[in-house]
């Protein structure tokens, strides 16, 4: 008699790559393949949640990633409206709070972030890396500038992106078990 013992694997979960951005635990984690690959500290909005015009609110729902700037820059360049300026600044320069590094653009897919895009809600560096972790953007979702450009390597122009109120470990697969056999 053979005997199959099914267990859940992360591997049942997703086939390609996904963001999830949890705004409670201000963390973002990279799901490949059903499996949890890269995790990083974040910084959602001050303002609270929301996809008003003029709001500088986080965005909730699914989005995808629908555009990329900052190939080949340095860590710490300047981007100002998509465009690199050509400065490159250290993290945590006094007074300073711009763009830096690479920017994942997001479109949303839904009525509640139908205005992501318009709004230029984006992944990004940022220059305040110290506030990183707490709530401090205008909207976007911010890292550190070395993790950004890890982040940015790994993803692709549509690859998913879901912002949400909710715990990151109400969206991680589950540990990762096999399928066994065994003859009896």
């Amino acid at each position: 008699m053979l005997t199959l013992l099914l267990c859940t694997s992360r591997s049942l979960f997703a086939f390609g790559t996904e963001i999830i951005v949890s705004v409670a635990d201000q963390e973002l984690a990279v799901i490949s393949r059903g499996k949890t690959v890269a995790r990083y500290p974040v910084s959602t909005s001050k303002f609270g949640l929301g996809d008003g015009v003029g709001t500088y609110r986080t965005p909730l729902g699914t989005m995808y990633v629908s555009g990329k700037v900052g190939d080949g820059l340095a860590s710490g360049a300047v981007i100002k409206s998509r465009i690199p300026t050509g400065e490159v600044i250290a993290p945590n320069s006094p007074g300073r709070d711009p763009i830096v590094s690479r920017v994942l653009w997001l479109r949303g897919k839904e009525e509640q972030n139908r205005n992501a895009r318009e709004r230029c809600i984006y992944i990004h560096g940022t220059a305040e890396e110290k506030r990183i972790g707490q709530r401090a953007s205008f909207g976007c979702i911010r890292m550190r500038s070395k993790d950004v450009i890890a982040l940015y390597q790994r993803v692709h122009i549509g690859t998913p992106v879901v912002i949400s109120a909710k715990r990151i470990a109400e969206f991680l697969p589950p540990e990762e078990v096999t399928l066994l056999a065994r003859q009896d």
